[in-house]
C-alpha cells in the first residue's frame, strides 16, 4: 500500500520546489566548516531550518515538510525511498502526526559557526543570529521599494533613490506636476521663468577680463546710488570733487524711487489720511534739503557751468536689475532645496514602509510564538495523559501476567504441589526478618469450587518460630463463592515430599467451623489457619531423607472434596 502511494511524489509533482517558493534550509556555503550530514535536510539538502524528525528517523526543514504535504497526496519520505524502497512502511508516510520537533538537533545547529555570504560583509557569528543579521545587512541586495525593478545594496538604497531611481517622482511647486528625478532639471512650465541664453566662450572671456579690471579698481562712494565711476584713489578723489551735483541728482532719483515704493506700500495697508499727509510732509522736507545741497554744491564749484548734458545718467533700473538677479538666484536655490526635500521625503517613506513591514513581521512572529506555546502546552498535557495511560496499562499488563502465570500453575481437583526453589537464600531472609512468609499460587477444589492457597513460614510462626517450619491453609475470595456452601468444612492434608521417595512428612486437620478463617471471605483472603509446628528445622537436612535437594523444597496439599 505504501509503495503505491509514492506515485504522487516521485512521478508527478517535483519534490524540489523553486528556491523562492518557500523558505527552505540555510545554504551550506555560509558555514565555516562542512556541516555534518545529520544537520542536512532530506529534501533540500541545506542546513536544517526548524528541524523536524519523522517516525522513520529522517530529518526535514519544517517548510519542506509543509510543502511536501501540501503539494503531494500521501507523500512518502524521500530518504526511505532512495535508500531502500523495500523498507517503506506506514511510518514513512509524511503526515502532521508522523513528525515532531527535534529540539536537540535545533540546539546544535543554532551553535554552528557561520559567516555572511554577501560580498564585502565581514560579519561572523553563530547560526542563531544569522537571520537577524540578514534582515539588516548593509551589503545585501534588495529590490528598489518604489518599483523601478533594480536590485541595489541596502546601504546604497538612499543614494539610488536620490540619483538613479527612475520612479523617484518629485512635485513641481509651480505646475504641481509629478516629474521623475532625472527629468526635473529639464522641466519647464508656464509659470517657470525663461532660462537665460548661455553665453559664448568669447563673451565669457570678455566678462572675466572686465571682472579682473574691476577688481583692480576702487568704486565711487556713490556707487550704491548708481554712480559707475571706477579708478585709482587719486582719480576717485578728483571725480567726487567734480561730480558733486551729479551725485546729488543720483541721490534725488534714489529718494524718488523710495518715496514711490513707500507710498504704494502705504496705499495697500489700512492707513488713515493723517498718517499719509505726515509722510508726504516729511518727504517734502527731504526734497528741500537735497535741493539746498544741490545749490550749495553749485556755489562751491565757483559758479562753474557743469556740463550736465555730457554726463550719461546710469540706468535708474540698475538696482532693480541687481535685485532681480539675486531673487532669481534665491529661486534657484529654493528649487534645489525643494527637490532635495522631496528626495528625503521619498527616502523617509521607504524607511517607514520598511519599519511597518518589520513591525508586521514581528507581530506575525509573536502571534506564531503564542500559537506555538499553546501547542506545546497542549502537547505536554497530551504527553502527561499518555504517560498516565501507559502506567495504567503497565499495571494492567503486569496483573494479566500474574493472572496468566497463576492460571498456568493452578489445579482444579483440590490437589497442588508447590515447588520452592532457592531455599537457602529464602531461609536466610526469613531468619533476618525479611520476607518471613511465602504464598503459593492459588488452586481450586473444582472448576467452580473453592479458591485456596498455602502460606509457608520457613523460620516458623507463633509456637514454632525459630524451631519449625510453619504451614497454613488460606481460603481466598473466588469467582463462584456465591454458589458454594459456607463455612468451608473439607479436610486438608499437608505433605513435605521426600525426594528420595522414602518417608514423606504428613499432617492433616479439619476446619474449625466457628473460626473466621473458614467463613466466606469478604477480603481477598481470610486469616491463615493450619500447622505452626509442621516440621522441625533440625531435620530439614537429614542425611537419611532428601526433603531439601538441589536447594529445592516440595510441599503438597490435598483438599478432600468427597461429600
Amino acid at each position: 500500500m505504501a509503495e503505491e502511494s509514492t506515485g504522487g511524489l516521485f512521478n508527478g509533482l517535483s519534490s524540489a520546489p523553486d528556491e523562492n517558493e518557500y523558505p527552505s534550509g540555510f545554504p551550506q556555503s555560509i558555514c565555516d566548516d562542512v556541516p555534518h550530514v545529520k544537520y542536512l535536510c532530506s529534501n533540500c539538502n541545506n542546513v536544517l531550518n526548524k528541524a523536524r524528525q519523522t517516525l522513520c528517523g529522517h530529518r526535514y526543514c519544517l517548510a519542506c515538510l509543509n510543502w511536501l504535504m501540501r503539494n503531494n497526496k500521501n507523500p512518502v519520505c524521500k530518504k526511505c525511498k532512495e535508500d531502500d524502497p523495500s523498507t517503506v512502511s506506514e511510518e514513512s508516510i509524511l503526515t502532521s502526526e508522523h513528525f515532531y520537533s527535534d529540539a536537540a538537533i535545533n540546539k546544535e545547529i543554532s551553535e554552528l559557526k557561520v559567516h555572511c555570504a554577501n560580498q564585502g560583509c565581514n560579519w561572523k557569528n553563530t547560526l542563531k543570529h544569522y537571520e537577524d543579521h540578514q534582515s539588516q545587512c548593509d551589503y545585501e541586495l534588495i529590490p528598489c521599494n518604489i518599483g523601478c525593478g533594480h536590485m541595489v545594496i541596502r546601504k546604497m538604497l538612499a543614494n539610488h533613490l536620490e540619483k538613479g531611481c527612475a520612479n523617484n517622482m518629485v512635485v513641481c511647486k509651480k505646475c504641481t506636476r509629478k516629474i521623475r528625478q532625472a527629468e526635473f532639471q529639464k522641466h519647464t512650465c508656464e509659470s517657470s521663468p525663461v532660462k537665460e541664453r548661455k553665453p559664448t566662450k568669447a563673451e565669457t572671456r570678455e566678462k572675466n577680463r572686465q571682472l579682473t579690471n574691476m577688481k583692480n579698481k576702487d568704486l565711487c562712494r556713490f556707487a550704491e546710488a548708481g554712480c559707475t565711476f571706477k579708478g585709482s584713489k587719486e582719480k576717485i578723489k578728483e571725480h567726487e570733487q567734480s561730480a558733486l551735483v551729479l551725485h546729488m541728482g543720483l541721490l534725488l532719483q534714489v529718494f524718488d524711487n523710495i518715496k514711490t515704493s513707500l507710498l504704494s506700500d502705504l496705499g495697500s495697508e489700512d492707513v488713515n489720511e493723517a498718517q499719509v499727509s505726515g509722510m508726504q510732509v516729511k518727504m517734502k522736507r527731504l526734497e528741500d534739503t537735497l535741493h539746498s545741497l544741490r545749490i550749495q554744491g553749485a556755489v562751491e564749484m565757483n559758479g562753474e557751468d557743469l556740463e550736465v548734458d555730457s554726463y550719461t545718467e546710469p540706468s535708474v533700473f540698475h538696482g532693480d536689475q541687481k535685485q532681480g538677479q539675486e531673487l532669481e538666484e534665491c529661486r534657484k536655490k529654493l528649487a534645489e532645496l525643494e527637490q532635495k526635500i522631496q528626495v528625503y521625503e521619498n527616502i523617509v517613506t521607504v524607511l517607514n514602509r520598511e519599519v511597518e513591514k518589520t513591525q508586521l513581521t514581528l507581530a506575525a512572529f509573536e502571534c506564531q510564538n503564542r500559537n506555538d506555546q499553546e501547542s506545546i502546552k497542549d502537547l505536554e498535557l497530551k504527553v502527561t495523559e499518555q504517560q498516565r495511560q501507559l502506567a495504567l496499562k503497565d499495571i494492567a499488563i503486569n496483573s494479566l501476567h500474574l493472572r496468566i502465570a497463576s492460571l498456568e500453575q493452578a489445579t482444579f481437583d483440590g490437589t497442588f504441589i508447590w515447588k520452592i526453589s532457592e531455599l537457602n537464600r529464602k531461609m536466610q531472609e526469613a531468619a533476618a526478618g525479611r520476607g518471613s512468609s511465602l504464598y503459593s499460587p492459588a488452586f481450586y477444589t473444582g472448576k467452580y469450587g473453592y479458591k485456596v492457597c498455602m502460606r509457608l513460614y520457613l523460620n516458623g510462626d507463633g509456637a514454632g518460630k525459630g524451631t519449625h517450619i510453619s504451614l497454613f491453609f488460606v481460603v481466598m475470595r473466588g469467582e463462584y463463592d456465591a454458589l458454594l456452601l459456607w463455612p468451608f468444612k473439607h479436610k486438608v492434608t499437608f505433605f513435605l515430599m521426600d525426594q528420595n521417595h522414602r518417608e514423606h512428612v504428613i499432617d492433616a486437620f479439619r476446619p474449625d467451623l466457628s473460626s473466621t478463617s473458614f467463613q466466606r471471605p469478604v477480603k481477598e483472603m481470610n486469616v491463615a489457619s493450619g500447622c505452626p509446628l509442621f516440621f522441625p528445622l533440625s531435620r530439614l537436612h537429614s542425611p537419611k531423607h532428601a526433603y531439601c535437594k538441589d536447594d529445592t523444597l516440595f510441599v503438597k496439599c490435598i483438599v478432600d472434596v468427597t461429600p
